[in-house]
């Protein structure tokens, strides 16, 4: 039980009647399907709801308080408190971190947004931090991490009740610090309001994420991302990229660092050399400015030296042995991200989230540098998504693939034929050579027992994901499991 006074405290509110000073409140909630006697609701407006339209059920089912940000309707004689404030997810997010007592104040924060890069890189902080014996969190596109506990992600950043919950219990088991993936969608529904991060960093920008339910243009979604720049301590940015002066416009850091490969960075990684041996496509690189190191980094790709660079240029931060930062990246794999899966030793097979024409593209485009016998892409598309994205996923690999196998991916509500259908139609533009096999399984199985020495084979799209979105179900479908049985493992 908290008071209702404590909870609102951070609040610019105007209170509707039933406020007291003296009222408790039993639990926080903005799911009108939990309600229950005591709590105080938030109600929150959706694309597809409107929390508002459960305060009078709220009220009737005995809430201690109701928050809301434009009228609503309740039973006559409602005891029920009511704070009108000008945006409830703000709220929510303000009154999830006095619930859970800040938790964020008793961790190292670190927050990276970006279009690219980010899930590596927190892999990356993560995986240095840890071996260095810091206790480290982790919260991103694929799973939340608290201690030994894996749980998987339905958003980047989650709601932010749930992302003060997460933070609670990560101090709750004497974690040190969190490294964590800040959308632009978070930052724009002020689900991490109420943190104020140690360390914010950008990777990069690109158009993406633009469109209905996302963001309006590429202004809006730019603006959102220089929000983080407005609640962290040090900015720590991607100095190539031609957005980070204008991501930093009106930034309140105390001091910002930037990395890159361009002189006046303040850690510059030079001498990048492409690393070819068994199983390991990578890069080598030198580091200079803010550290003085040589990397040996087994992912390959310029954009690879970019996550790299980040890494260092948070981790440097804490005390860690130079040593220790080269051993932890030397190591360091990161799920469905360039990930080897060893299937031959004559060829080389990749499992990379690459699910759209822009990540197709970074990916082929470097893969292509290590000169490859051939460059093999296996990919499909989502289905109820732009179709548009099919044709130019369809015309990238045709352009830089020596040859596809399209097959499927999320159909969801489309028949996997009709999507692939529209990758061909952009690939026809092209001179590449394809094949099309709708299941998924047997396009690999093709793909392995075809493989020519010296190959380079990508299936994309899928990633980290273990599943397949099929009519409306969930389907489980692990790559790495379909390989094993493929091989017969």
């Amino acid at each position: 039980m908290k008071l209702l006074s404590e909870l609102v405290k951070d609040l610019e509110y105007q209170s509707e009647g039933g406020f007291a000073e003296s009222l408790e409140v039993s639990s926080v909630v903005y799911d009108s399907r939990k309600l229950q006697e005591g709590c105080l609701f938030v109600c929150l407006e959706g694309m597809n709801f409107d929390g508002h339209d459960f305060a009078g059920e709220a009220a009737e089912k005995g809430a201690a308080a109701i928050v809301i940000q434009h009228d609503v309707k309740l039973p006559e004689e409602a005891g029920t408190a009511v704070l009108r404030v000008e945006d409830t997810r703000k709220a929510l997010a303000l009154i999830s971190a006095a619930w859970f007592d800040y938790p964020a104040s008793r961790l190292t924060t670190i927050g990276l947004t970006g279009t690219k890069g980010k899930t590596t890189s927190t892999y990356l902080i993560r995986e240095i931090l840890t071996d260095a014996g810091i206790r480290t969190g982790l919260i991103g596109t694929i799973e939340t991490i608290i201690a030994d506990r894996h749980i998987p992600s339905r958003n980047t950043t989650p709601e932010s009740y749930v992302l003060q919950q997460y933070l609670h219990e990560m101090a709750e088991e004497g974690m040190e610090a969190v490294v964590m993936e800040v959308s632009s969608q978070a930052l724009m529904m002020h689900r991490t309001d109420g943190i104020f991060f140690d360390y914010g960093v950008f990777t990069n920008l690109s158009p993406d994420h633009v469109g209905p339910g996302e963001h309006k243009d590429f202004e809006d979604y730019l603006s959102a991302k220089r929000l983080l720049f407005r609640q962290c301590r040090v900015g720590i940015v991607n100095g190539d990229d031609s957005h980070t002066e204008e991501i930093l416009r009106g930034n309140q850091c105390e001091s910002v660092e930037r990395y890159g490969l361009s002189e006046g960075n303040d850690l510059r990684a030079s001498e990048i050399c492409l690393a070819a041996e068994k199983e390991r496509l990578g890069v080598d690189f030198k580091v200079g400015g803010l550290m003085e190191l040589e990397v040996k980094f087994p992912m390959p790709g310029k954009f690879s030296v970019y996550n790299a660079l980040c890494a260092l240029a948070v981790c440097r931060h804490f005390e860690i042995g130079q040593e220790d930062i080269q051993r932890a990246l030397q190591e360091v794999r990161v799920r469905g991200r360039i990930e080897p899966v060893h299937v031959s030793d004559e060829f080389t097979l990749l499992i990379d989230y690459a699910h759209n024409a822009m990540a197709l593209e970074s990916l082929l485009t470097s893969l292509r540098e290590y000169k490859p016998g051939r460059l093999v892409a296996v990919f499909g598309c989502g289905g109820n998504r732009d179709r548009n994205r099919r044709f130019e996923m369809g015309e990238v690999s045709g352009r830089l693939a020596d040859f596809t196998i399209i097959t499927s991916d999320n159909p969801r509500f489309e028949e996997p034929e009709d999507i692939m259908e529209d990758i061909r139609t952009g690939i026809e533009k092209t001179k590449g050579e394809y094949i099309m096999i709708a299941d998924r399984k047997e396009a690999i199985a093709y793909a392995i027992s075809h493989g020519r020495k010296g190959d380079v084979i990508v299936l994309a799209g899928k990633g980290h994901e273990d599943y397949q979105e099929i009519k409306g179900e969930k389907h489980h479908m692990d790559e790495r499991e379909l390989i094993r049985d493929i091989l017969g493992r």
